[in-house]
């Protein structure tokens, strides 16, 4: 391996590594934001189906009775 080789991929390092900062500096990627967005989609499914659930035990306490739906 010759030194002239370390040293390019030193430097394409150095550059890769300050893009990405530099690219941090200027906020979350299209992927991220994309994931982000996901997220939150995801998280807001959760707890309306959470809503359901407790809605649902409800009502089958209501006509079972509270044993048959306890845990």
């Amino acid at each position: 391996m010759s030194e002239q080789s370390v040293g390019n991929w030193k430097r394409q390092f150095l550059e890769a590594g300050k893009t990405g900062l530099a690219a941090g500096k200027s906020g979350p990627s299209t992927r991220e934001a994309q994931l982000e967005a996901e997220v939150a989609d995801l998280t807001q499914a959760l707890g309306e189906a959470a809503v359901e659930l407790r809605v649902w035990k409800k009502s089958a306490e209501g006509r079972l009775g509270p044993s048959r739906t306890s845990r």
